[in-house]
Parts: structure tokens; C-alpha cells; sequence
């Protein structure tokens, strides 16, 4: 049955399911040739490793094969550009669904998404909104274009791409995102989220932190589970760290026979640096200085706090249950310096004390026993519950009941909106506003997603305060109480960041109304021209019974010079962490403005700011296009159910699966099914070699003929080389470089008539890499990589690319393997097939190898040894007894030979006939031009080095 030979590209968009959704587009691949959907599935062995081969079955899956799956993280100065890479090839016969889901922080900014889809590469830039938009749908009225939503899942964002494909279709998904460590509880933490979906051969993560001035400590706790813990490698220095993660196909399985992954979970790495107690860390990178902020070893200041816990209807259940026993962990917290009380509130507003008391273990068990005995029911009257704690607050300062060096804070605890008295968001809003005296704060959690979380957010950071989501769900009593922990030690008041006058400009907030112990402050800017190579900060605060003020010193150059030396570290990081500072802190202003021209404003400076570092941000769009931007998608930021807006992204995962098709973009061809498997019987099969490797080169092919190229004569030698079936020759071997090519005779079916013997071929090509202890072999029925324990084969129905440390091995189906090792040495095999049932010829390889390949001094071989080229003079040319071949007297190495002018062939263009190269033929097996006699090439083992008296 004839199918149709168009690629569709179709977009869809899914629904909002379990507080995430996904972009999928689709690849619908209809190819002509029945033989090749027959190909293909005889293919899907060809991607693994032998290392995977026994386990063949459970990697496979439903006939998705997963090359790799590479998570990398370089942190420098608590500042992490994570990338997530994954290489995918529908192994199947038939084509089907490959998915990427992706969850990263909410707090992290997507800064680029690309994918390669059979050779179309959709590449992403960060755009304003409305300009992606216009863009975006300039080529949906074209028909070539399709959304991508992305949404909120718990405190992650959830991306999920699927593409179908046709068999044997390879796609290589690349997710860029950044973000800020935030400091809690006295450490950096960060989770990067492993969701593969399945068994994957190459699936490695790595870590890597450089913290200029120390690291004092690294964890890596088992949150992907015990059986991981002594999987994970880690590697410490001062001020380096290098984690690595990199399970075995086997340490992967869920059991010993399991089939499926049990990789799945956050795999997270806790650290902290190494600082002086008091004083501050000044870096300066790049135009641009980090000012970080974390004293210790200070006495904690008194607090007073008025707890407002929502008590109505819809926290009956899990909801009151949980946040009953966090209140009663944080009630055993309070010390006799602290003051408190409760508000509790429904439809009514009630106080379990009208006054803040002193935290004594009779006033903490009597407010203990009140939580327990709360009972939900009735409606939400959230502006009155909150006046009524700022009133408690504002009397006990009054009376003088409290400490003036103390912290005063609301902590509001709700799941829903208003439904009593003052239901408008606005109007409570301003009435808190109103009525909140500097000194205090308001920090808002809100459970589950019925509440509306902008609001809270709102009503906090317009409160000198943070809000917190808080999932309802079996660990919502630890997140509340792990919340309070990192507000119960406040050490700081009134802290701020100054610098001298024109030293620096652009500068992010610097003023900061608390420390709490175990935190971090984080300023940044831009750094003026200056006659001095120091910057200078200053840091003053308020502690307990004392104010302090703090200096802090840089050398403007000094960091950038040990940055150039760090193989990991990310070089840009005080620049875009000064920008993902400033934008996080504007997008909080514009939440506040008092007016639309005030909005407007900071509008534009967000939208500038995220374009030119490109960040998606809730007011820039990810435009990703394919190339030429004929097709285009769309990445906005994602939404929270109850209108909050934040951005981020996230860690994948393999799936497959079908989707409804919507709308679609048609494509060629891959190249590779054009040019190879559309070609019919006996035609010339045209590949990408000559752009591989140059027009004139060194070779042997057939049975078998050697040519080599001299550049500085300008001219082409030819000899044969008359050995036996089964002998290796040595045809490059270097020990300066580690590099063998050696080459195995195979004879022919039956003698030759008239010589009464057999004609010989190359059979087998290896190639050693020494350094890498890895083996090329390359047959006339397949190729194989071998390193060390680990072997990996291919059969000549594949096309294929693998790189390994500096190596590559490029194979295009049915035609050749090219060998690229580190840029400077390149090896083209070519397979010659016959028909199966001749009676005398065999299937047999070609060598070509470029005379500018770069070896060691020490190099040899049959082909190697003319990296030296001898000095060859050609004379007395004459009409020999062949009357269209000359003949003619070579000079070459101290020796005077008889040659014959003659034709050799080159397949690389044409495997049935050939190119013909004129060279002067070399008698008696290369004798006198190739050093010694040809049976000293003659080698014991495919990976032997030939042993020469150079070396």
C-alpha cells in the first residue's frame, strides 16, 4: 500500500487536567516504501548498547527507544543555569507519539527551549508578548502555527511537548532555564526533577557548584530513594563541587525483572558556603557586583505574633486537621520573650486572648487546647479578622507591652475568598493598608487552590511580608510549620545596602525591613567606570540591643580572571542574576501600582529587561521557530487557577501515546529517507560524503587497490597488495596519537582461473582509539563500538550518530561509517554489497582517509607512513606495451622503479562504477615505495599497533 510521502506537523492543545496542561504537536510521517517500514523495525535493536541488549525488551517500551536523557546544573554564586537534553528515536515499524514533559521551580525563568525533529530545528528567542503574539499569528493564518500553554502544578510548572513521528525518526528536546538559590533554613537547595517515564541507557545528571570564596559543606539526601544513595558520586574541593548521578540500565529497574524506571522524584543537592559570620560577600563580574548578606551568631529578637486562622466551612477535613497539628508544633516553638494570640474566624470573628501574652508554657497549653477544640463551620470574614490583629498589635505597642526592638508580625491562614462582610479584594486590601503601622508585617499562607492567591501575595508584599501556597495535601501541617521555621528566628531589622556615590547604578532593592536567621539578602547592579579596582559596600541594621553597620570589600578584576579558569562555572552569572533580581522585583511593584500610568511604566521596563536577557516572564512570550521561521509556536506564562501569574519550567520525561490531530504544517522529507531509501534499484546513491571529506584522498578499496595522494608532488601512487585471506593489515598506526586503523583480507568464493587463486578484500576495518580504550569494527554485516566493558552495535540498515568523549561515528544507512576523532582525524569505511548469489564476489569495505588528517610524528602503516611524504621524481615517460598506458621511470625513497600510468577507482560517488583517478601503478606489491616489504604489515590482532623500529 503506497502512502503519502508529506510530513504534517499538527499542534495541539490539551485541556487543563490535574493543574497541568501540555503543548503537543505532531509529526505524521507517511513514507512510499513498504520495505523500509520493514527496515525500521528490524532497526530498533540498532540504538542500544550491548550493555542493554539482554534488557532489549524493557527498554524498548512500546517501540520508543531513549538514546539519553542528560540533566546539567552550573551553579556559580547561587546562581543556576540548568539545561535538560533528550535524544529520542521511534524505534518501532510503525509511526506513533513521543512526549517530553518537563517541571522546573516556579521561580526559575525559561530562557530557551529548542527541538530537531528529523532534521527540522525549531529554535526559541524571548520576544514582548504582544510582538511574539503578532508573530505567532502572522503564521497560524498560514496554517503553521499552534499555542503552547504551560500551567502550575503544586510549587513547579509543568511543560509537556509530544511529537509524532514516523519510524525511525530522531528528536533531540533542549530546555534552558535559570534561577536564584534562595537560602532557607541555613542552606542553598537544589532539586532538579527526574521523570524519564522509563528505562534510559545514557541517563546521567550533573551538578556543578563554584562558590568563590568556599564551599563549607554539600548533602545529597535520598529523595529519589535509598536504593540511589550509593549511586550518587560526589566531588569536593574549596570552593568546587562536581555531583554526578549516573545509574546503570540495570540500577535503574524498579526490580531485578522490573521493566519500568523507578527514576522518579526530585534528585536534589543542599550546600552552603563558606562565609565570615558578620560581614557580607561583595563579587564583581562582568560590569555588574553581587552583594550577599547572611549573618550569624546573633541573638535571635523578640517577636510578636497574632495568628489568624480561617475556621470556616471548607477547611472542615484534612484542612483543619493539618494546620491544628502545625499550629500546635509552632505554639511549642515561643519562647517567654515572644507574644502572642489567636484569631480564629468564620462568619464571626473570635480571639482566644483580646491581648498578645507572654509565650510561657501555661499560656502555650491553654492556646493548644483552644486549636484542638475549633470546630469548622459558617462563612469567611476576612476583613475583619484582619483588623482586628492589626488593632491587637497597634494597642500592645501602645501600652508599651512589647519590646521596640521587636518584630511584630500577622500570620493569615486561609483557603478561600471572602464570602462575609467585606467580600470586595480592593477594598480589604486598602483597609489593611490603612491601618498597618511600619513596624508590622502580615505573611500569608494560603491552603489548597480555592483561595486567591494573588490577592494574598498582594496583601503580604504590600505588608512588608511573604505569601506561601500551601497544597492540601498529606504534608500540608510540615509545610506550614516549615514556613514558620524560616520566620520564627528573625536576627535583623532595618537593614541596608549602600554603596559609594558613582560606583554603582541599576541597583536592586536595598533596603530590607527584617533578617530571619538562616536567610539570605541579595543586592546587585551595574558597576560604574572607576579609577579604583576596589568596590566598597557598606551594610547597616539593627540588632538585638545593638545597631551595626558592616564593610565589604572587592577587587573588581579578580573574579572574572578565576572564572576564565573554571571548566563549569557560568561566566555570565552576575548579569543575569542582577536582571533576574530586578525583574522578580518589579513584577512585585506593578502587582502594587497605584495607577495605570504607573503600571504601564514598569511594564515597559520588565518587558525590555526580560528581552534583552531572555526571560520568560509573565509579559514576554517564548517565540520558538523553526528554521527560516516559516512555522512558529508560542510559550506564554503559565497561570494559577486563582489568577496568580509566575514563570519558570521544568525536568522531563519520555511518554507515548496518540493525540487528536487539529491543525497541521506539511514538511519534506528527512534527507536521509530521501537521498537513501527513496533511491530505486541500481541507482546511483548520493550521500553527504563529498562534503565530508576532501576531493583528493587516500584509499584502498576493492581488491584491494591503494591510492595515495601526494599533495606536495601533485601527484597519485597506486600499488596492490597480494596477501591471504584471513591476514590483518596495518593500514595507519600511530602510538604518538593511540590510533590503529588496521584491516582484515576476506577472499573471494572460489579461485581465479587464471592466477589459480583467490582474490582478496577487505572484509573487516578496525579502528582503536587508544586514550578512550575504544574499538570501531566495521563489517560488511554491521558496526560496533566497544569501550571497555561496553559494546555497541549497529547493523548497516541504521543511520545514526554517536558521540563518545571527543569521538564520533556518523553512519549513513547502507552506504558508509565516517569516524571523526577529535576534529583532526577522519575515517570513511565503505561497504560494497553484491548480489547475494554471485558465484565468485563477496561484500566487501573501502578505506578513505584525508591526507590532512593530523598524526604523531611516530606514525605508520601501509597509509600512515605517507604523512611523510617522500620526495618522488617521475621521468623518461614513455609509451609502454599497453598502448593507452604510459610507462616511466619513479625516483622515490633511494629506489628507481618501473611504473605503469594506469586508473584506479574512487566509489565514494558512485558504488557501482566509480570515479576513475589516474596514478602511477607501483609493481611487486608497493615494492620500493612502501617502506620494506609488505608482508611486515602484516599485523596479529585487529587492535595490534605495527611494530616498527620507530617505535
Amino acid at each position: 500500500m503506497r502512502r503519502r510521502s508529506s510530513l504534517l506537523l499538527l499542534l495541539l492543545l490539551l485541556p487543563l487536567l490535574h493543574h497541568c496542561c501540555c503543548f503537543e504537536f505532531v509529526i505524521d510521517g507517511q513514507l512510499e516504501d513498504e520495505n523500509l517500514l520493514d527496515h525500521q523495525h528490524r532497526q530498533k535493536r540498532q540504538t542500544l548498547t550491548s550493555e542493554e541488549e539482554e534488557d532489549f525488551q524493557a527498554v524498548r517500551g512500546d517501540d520508543i527507544t531513549v538514546k539519553s536523557y542528560r540533566v546539567e546544573s552550573r551553579i556559580t554564586s547561587r546562581f543556576a543555569h540548568t539545561t535538560v537534553r533528550s535524544s529520542v528515536i521511534n524505534s518501532g515499524p510503525s509511526a506513533q507519539s513521543i512526549g517530553f514533559n518537563v517541571q522546573i521551580p516556579k521561580r526559575a525563568f525559561i530562557t530557551n527551549f529548542t527541538m530537531n525533529v528529523n532534521g527540522i530545528t525549531f529554535s526559541g528567542s524571548v520576544k514582548e508578548k504582544g510582538v511574539a503574539r503578532n508573530l505567532y499569528a502572522q503564521a497560524r493564518a498560514r496554517g503553521k502555527a499552534a499555542g503552547i500553554v504551560r500551567a502550575n502544578s503544586q510549587d513547579m510548572e509543568t511543560f509537556r511537548t509530544e511529537v509524532h513521528v514516523p519510524p525511525g525518526s530522531n528528536i533531540d528536546f533542549e530546555l534552558h532555564y535559570q534561577e536564584m538559590m534562595q537560602r532557607r533554613l541555613g542552606f542553598y537547595e537544589h532539586s532538579l526533577y527526574l521523570q524519564p517515564g522509563r528505562l534510559v541507557p545514557q541517563l546521567q545528571v550533573d551538578v556543578y557548584i563554584y562558590e568563590p570564596k568556599g564551599i563549607s559543606w554539600v548533602q545529597t539526601p535520598s529523595t529519589l530513594g535509598e536504593q540511589f544513595s550509593e549511586l550518587i558520586r560526589t566531588t569536593q574541593s574549596r570552593d568546587k563541587v562536581h555531583v554526578v548521578f549516573k545509574p546503570t540500565l540495570q540500577q535503574q529497574r524498579k526490580c531485578e525483572t522490573c521493566s519500568s524506571s523507578s527514576v522518579d522524584g526530585a534528585f536534589t543537592v543542599k550546600y552552603d558556603v563558606t562565609r565570615d559570620h558578620s560581614a557580607g560577600e561583595l563579587q564583581v563580574s562582568d560590569g555588574h557586583f553581587v552583594h550577599f548578606f547572611a549573618p550569624s551568631q546573633l541573638s535571635p529578637l523578640p517577636k510578636n505574633i497574632v495568628f489568624v486562622i480561617d475556621v470556616s466551612g471548607s477547611m472542615w477535613g484534612v484542612k483543619m486537621k493539618q494546620t491544628g497539628e502545625a499550629m500546635l508544633a509552632i505554639l511549642d516553638d515561643l519562647t517567654e520573650d515572644d507574644h502572642f494570640s489567636i484569631i480564629d474566624f468564620n462568619h464571626n470573628v473570635r480571639c482566644w486572648n483580646e491581648e498578645l501574652v507572654p509565650g510561657t508554657s501555661l499560656q502555650v497549653a491553654d492556646a493548644k487546647n483552644y486549636v484542638q477544640n475549633i470546630k469548622p463551620n459558617g462563612g469567611t470574614n476576612i476583613n475583619e479578622a484582619l483588623m482586628r490583629a492589626v488593632y491587637m498589635l497597634a494597642r500592645a505597642s501602645n501600652q508599651g507591652q512589647i519590646d521596640p526592638r521587636s518584630v511584630s508580625m500577622i500570620i493569615l491562614v486561609s483557603d478561600g475568598d471572602p464570602t462575609v462582610g467585606e467580600i470586595k479584594l480592593s477594598t480589604i486590601q486598602k483597609n489593611v493598608k490603612r491601618v498597618m503601622r511600619e513596624e508590622f508585617s502580615l505573611f500569608s499562607l494560603g491552603i489548597g487552590f480555592d483561595v486567591d492567591y494573588d490577592f494574598l501575595e498582594r496583601i503580604a508584599m504590600e505588608n512588608r511580608g511573604v505569601a506561601q501556597r500551601i497544597y492540601a495535601n498529606h504534608d500540608a501541617a510540615e509545610q506550614l510549620r516549615t514556613f514558620y521555621n524560616q520566620i520564627s528566628s528573625p536576627l535583623l531589622r532595618k537593614i541596608s545596602v549602600q554603596f559609594p556615590k558613582d560606583s554603582v547604578s541599576d541597583v536592586t532593592q536595598n533596603q530590607f525591613d527584617k533578617y530571619f536567621s538562616g536567610s539570605e539578602l541579595v543586592v546587585a547592579g551595574k558597576v560604574l567606570p572607576s579609577e579604583s579596582n576596589t568596590l566598597t559596600g557598606f551594610t547597616s541594621a539593627s540588632a538585638a540591643g545593638v545597631d551595626i553597620t558592616n564593610q565589604t570589600e572587592a577587587d573588581m578584576l579578580e573574579l572574572d580572571q578565576e572564572l576564565s579558569k573554571q571548566q563549569h562555572s557560568f561566566t555570565g552569572f552576575a548579569r543575569q542574576l542582577w536582571a533576574y533580581i530586578r525583574i522578580k522585583q518589579l513584577i512585585s511593584e506593578r502587582s502594587l501600582a497605584p495607577s495605570l500610568g504607573t503600571k504601564r511604566v514598569i511594564t515597559q521596563q520588565i518587558t525590555a529587561l526580560a528581552v534583552e536577557h531572555q526571560f520568560v516572564t509573565p509579559l514576554t512570550a517564548l517565540l520558538v521557530e523553526s528554521e527560516g521561521a516559516t512555522e512558529r509556536l508560542l510559550a506564554d506564562a503559565p497561570k494559577d487557577p486563582k489568577h496568580g501569574c509566575c514563570s519558570g519550567a521544568g525536568v522531563g520525561g519520555i511518554k507515548g501515546g496518540r493525540l487528536p490531530q487539529t491543525s497541521g504544517v506539511v514538511y519534506q522529507r528527512p534527507p536521509w529517507v530521501t537521498d537513501v531509501t527513496s533511491a530505486p534499484p541500481g541507482q546511483v546513491v548520493r550521500g553527504p560524503v563529498e562534503e565530508l571529506l576532501p576531493k583528493k584522498i587516500n584509499l584502498v578499496d576493492n581488491d584491494p587497490h591503494f591510492i595515495v595522494h601526494l599533495p606536495q608532488n601533485n601527484i597519485d601512487v597506486c600499488f596492490n597488495i597480494d596477501s591471504k585471506p584471513g591476514h590483518i593489515l596495518s593500514l595507519v598506526s600511530d602510538p604518538g596519537a593511540g590510533l590503529v586503523v588496521n584491516g582484515q583480507l576476506i577472499g573471494s568464493k572460489t579461485l581465479n582461473k587464471n592466477h589459480n587463486k583467490l582474490h582478496t578484500y577487505f572484509g573487516v576495518i578496525s579502528i582503536y582509539y587508544q586514550p578512550g580504550d575504544i574499538i570501531i569494527t566495521v563489517g560488511t554485516d554491521g558496526i560496533s563500538m566497544t569501550e571497555g566493558q561496553n559494546r555497541c552495535s549497529f547493523t548497516w540498515g541504521a543511520t545514526a550518530d554517536l558521540l563518545q568523549d571527543g569521538l564520533r561515528i556518523s553512519i549513513l544507512k547502507d552506504s558508509h561509517v565516517t569516524v571523526t576523532i577529535n576534529e583532526n582525524i577522519q575515517v570513511m569505511v565503505l561497504l560494497h554489497r553484491v548480489w547475494k548469489k554471485h558465484p565468485v564476489n563477496v561484500d566487501f569495505l573501502g578505506l578513505y582517509i584525508p591526507s590532512e588528517n593530523q598524526y604523531s610524528e611516530l606514525v605508520h602503516g601501509l597509509i600512515g607512513q605517507f604523512s611523510r611524504e617522500p620526495k618522488v621524481i617521475v621521468y623518461d615517460v614513455h609509451d609502454g606495451t599497453d598502448p593507452l598506458k604510459k610507462e616511466a621511470t619513479m625516483e622515490v625513497k633511494g629506489n628507481k622503479l618501473q611504473v605503469t600510468r594506469g586508473w584506479q577507482k574512487d566509489y565514494r560517488q558512485d558504488k557501482r562504477r566509480g570515479a576513475n583517478v589516474s596514478c602511477w601503478f607501483i609493481h611487486n606489491s608497493g615494492k620500493g615505495m612502501i617502506d620494506g616489504h609488505f608482508s611486515d604489515y602484516i599485523v596479529p590482532e585487529l587492535s595490534s599497533f605495527l611494530q616498527t623500529e620507530r617505535n
